[in-house]
């Protein structure tokens, strides 16, 4: 379990409608005139680009938020900066039970894309692997090609009585022991 204490984890807050904008303005103005920048790390609102088209047919790309009312922020947990956050102009709360925040897994962090994580990949072509996770988890098998760039590797898995090459990523994918 990760001490929320020392270590920066990602939590929700929850505004009012439209104001998503505003809460990280405001937020930001916070971590700049108390000096938090040790305390609070990262603020975002996740966002996708989209294209849209207009009645005369023109196409334009819009930028549309992936969860409206929400703002994520990335800081180390107190009860003093849970008060400054939940009493800043737009924040309607944190999200988790009776308004404490539960930090998100590294899982649904990467699912948001609020950061990459990043893996040292100490695995080659032929070593003997087995999927942690994801919908081929309990699977074995042998790595045919990386790429560390992707952070992803092929690994050649016996499937329904033959050999398929699936794409998995490096997080996914432990150094068999066996």
């Amino acid at each position: 379990m990760v001490d929320v204490t020392t270590t920066p984890c990602w939590y929700i807050l929850h505004t009012y409608s439209g104001y998503e904008s505003m809460v990280k303005e405001n937020l930001e103005r916070l971590i700049e005139n108390n000096n938090l920048q040790n305390m609070i790390f990262d603020v975002q609102i996740p966002t996708e680009q989209t294209i849209e088209e207009k009645s005369n047919g023109k196409r334009k790309i819009v930028e549309r938020k992936l969860l409206p009312c929400y703002v994520f922020i990335k800081m180390i947990y107190s009860n003093q900066l849970w008060y400054m956050i939940t009493n800043t102009r737009g924040v309607t709360g944190f999200v988790g039970p009776q308004g404490r925040p539960i930090p998100l897994k590294e899982d649904e962090i990467r699912k948001m894309r609020l950061e990459t994580v990043v893996v040292e990949g100490e695995f080659a072509v032929g070593n003997k692997v087995d999927v942690v996770s994801g919908p081929l988890e309990g699977f074995s098998g042998i790595i045919s090609e990386l790429n560390d760039a992707a952070q992803k590797a092929k690994v050649q898995v016996e499937m329904f009585g033959r050999i398929t090459d699936v794409e998995v990523e490096y997080i996914q994918i432990k150094k068999s022991s066996t």
